[in-house]
């Protein structure tokens, strides 16, 4: 591994002697390290045999989220996707979890949930995990999150033989129903994409960050509903959200359908013992 640290390093002008490096555990897609040098630290990413673009991608989404100067992300300093490996070499970032880190990120968050963007999806195809993310460009929100969310996901789900009959059926009816449930009008607005509790880190100066986006424009009570799915958010965050963002009074109402999509991932990413999950949402819906 060293030699393509030094390899790494060597793209971005650091030279300088590997003082230390160690391993970092709890990443369920790639091979996390930290480093050190004479002139700085780093995190880096690795991946054997990583899909096409899957690192530019990465890169893409962070610069987006950095370039609305509403949250916090790691610089990027460089990255590679090549057929035998890739990685992504990132600022590192230190610091501690906290109620008052939350309530920050709620509050940032919320600026940049109210951001309009023109369209609904993204200009380029990316990934979930290590699931490719189909996008586009969208007016409808509701055809969207059909065609480019639900769908893709259903489909690969029933290609690995992960979908029992009756529970297809169920989200077809689903699909053609989408209109009952989701709002017809609503503004699109940059998301992080993948916001569970791992995805945001406490941060130099008291400041939160954000991590592994899978970046598209949606409707932003999309991605608070998967905030609220595996946990991992003190009450102050969404507190603080709904001080610049309330929710509408639809979004306990809609909040399971949103999760459906994360269920649908979970499904496709670790298998069977998520379909329970998303039986219980169809049960509500249909």
């Amino acid at each position: 591994m060293e030699t393509i640290f030094y390899d790494a390093l060597k793209t971005i002008g650091d030279e300088t002697k590997l003082k230390n490096w160690r391993r970092i555990h709890g990443g369920d897609i790639n091979e996390a390290f930290y480093l050190r040098t004479e002139q700085g630290e780093y995190f880096l990413k690795f991946r054997k045999n990583c899909p096409g673009r899957f690192f530019a991608c990465e890169r893409t989404g962070l610069e987006a989220l950095r370039e609305s100067g509403a949250v916090h992300v790691p610089k990027v300093y460089g990255y590679k996707d090549g057929k035998d490996y890739g990685y992504i070499l990132l600022e590192w970032i230190e610091g501690k979890k906290s109620d008052r880190l939350g309530e920050k990120l709620g509050r940032q968050l919320a600026n940049l949930h109210r951001i309009p963007q023109e369209f609904f999806g993204f200009p380029e195809d990316n990934y979930i995990g290590i699931l490719p993310q189909k996008n586009g460009r969208f007016a409808s929100w509701i055809e969207y999150y059909r065609e480019c969310r639900l769908l893709p996901q259903i489909r690969m789900a029933e290609k690995k033989g992960l979908l029992p009959g009756d529970l297809r059926k169920k989200l077809d009816v689903l699909l053609e129903n989408l209109d009952r449930y989701l709002p017809g009008r609503c503004t699109p607005s940059l998301l992080h994409g993948d916001l569970w509790g791992g995805n945001w880190i406490g941060g130099k100066n008291g400041e939160p960050y954000l991590i592994d986006p899978a970046v598209f424009y949606g409707h932003s009570e999309f991605e608070i509903a998967f905030t609220e799915l595996f946990g991992g958010f003190p009450p102050s965050f969404y507190s603080a959200y709904q001080e610049i963002l309330p929710l509408s009074d639809g979004y306990q109402d809609r909040k399971g359908l949103y999760q459906l999509f994360y269920l649908l991932v979970h499904v496709n990413l670790f298998g069977s013992s998520y379909v329970p999950s998303v039986k219980r949402v169809l049960e509500k819906y249909v």
